[in-house]
């Protein structure tokens, strides 16, 4: 399988903040790869690293089998990047700014990019320092997807988009994903990575949590147990995490030996059991709060 993005013990080091730690991930061509991690966890640093915005101090990051520092110029040319927060230059147009990232690419890109306009219902006349966040955030994907990029790699992309908006940019993603783009998704919206990707992994405290894909996580993550007809547990009910309860019914997280959890179920009185799998949010605390560790 071909290799898109690839870091081996990745390393930056800041003086006062933290970084990446001996981060290794692999991204495959035509995955869609969700990248998560809360504020500071290093995410922001690994997608700079990638893009040779900064030097890593240890490790190696390849991109297309490129080295970063070395093939900086080759890697940009084919990816599209849509950062958390963007800036123009004072004074453009929309047109004037699509134009100029052309021309830096040395690409036509004027008919994709008034489709793009169109579809995210941009005014291409408007200048720049007129559009709300939300329109100076749909110039950055249009920027991003004009050049027909095999990797897009995106930061926060949907932060400032109205609902709407997001179903048009996931349906834009998926139109160049089935064309053989790759797409790698840094969010904290967990809904949107259990929606969208294949892949994942999770970053803590600027080290590698778990990388797997969605439905491994998935199956390795502690499972939702609802029971209705019963108000409360025993309090020496083995696995139980977290337990909720409603109106006459408990939720509780599971992670244990399930012949065991059958065992203790007999000897509660009960309406009806469900054992469904857990949401992205659910994956995420735990094997965040496990710090990686697996049954």
């Amino acid at each position: 399988m071909e290799t898109v993005i690839k870091t081996s013990k990745l390393t930056k080091r800041y003086r006062r903040a933290r970084g990446i730690t001996n981060l290794s991930i692999t991204v495959n061509k035509g995955d869609i790869y969700g990248f998560i991690g809360s504020n500071g966890a290093g995410k922001s640093t690994t997608i700079r690293v990638l893009l040779g915005l900064i030097r890593s101090n240890a490790g190696k990051a390849e991109v297309f089998g490129f080295d970063v520092k070395r093939r900086k110029r080759e890697i940009l040319s084919d990816i599209g990047y849509i950062p958390s927060e963007v800036s123009y230059y004072p004074g453009m147009r929309v047109s004037d700014a699509l134009r100029m990232s052309a021309r830096l690419r040395r690409r036509d890109c004027a008919l994709e990019a008034r489709r793009l306009c169109g579809a995210l219902s941009l005014d291409m006349n408007r200048k720049i320092q007129e559009l709300s966040f939300g329109n100076k955030k749909k110039l950055a994907i249009a920027l991003a997807l004009q050049h027909r990029p095999q990797l897009l790699i995106l930061d926060e992309a949907t932060s400032g988009l109205d609902p709407l908006m997001q179903k048009t940019f996931w349906d834009l993603l998926n139109e160049r994903h089935a064309q053989g783009a790759t797409i790698f998704l840094s969010s904290h919206i967990l809904s949107e990575i259990q929606q969208h990707c294949t892949r994942a992994a999770i970053i803590r405290e600027g080290e590698l949590v778990v990388e797997d894909s969605v439905e491994t996580l998935s199956r390795n993550a502690a499972k939702r147990v609802t029971l209705r007809g019963c108000d409360d547990l025993p309090k020496d009910f083995s696995g139980a995490i977290n337990p909720t309860r409603g109106d006459h019914s408990v939720s509780f997280l599971f992670r244990g030996d399930y012949k065991q959890l059958l065992w203790d179920l007999q000897q509660l009185a009960f309406s009806d059991l469900t054992i469904t799998e857990p949401d992205m949010e659910e994956i995420f605390l735990h094997f965040y709060g496990k710090g990686g560790e697996q049954e």
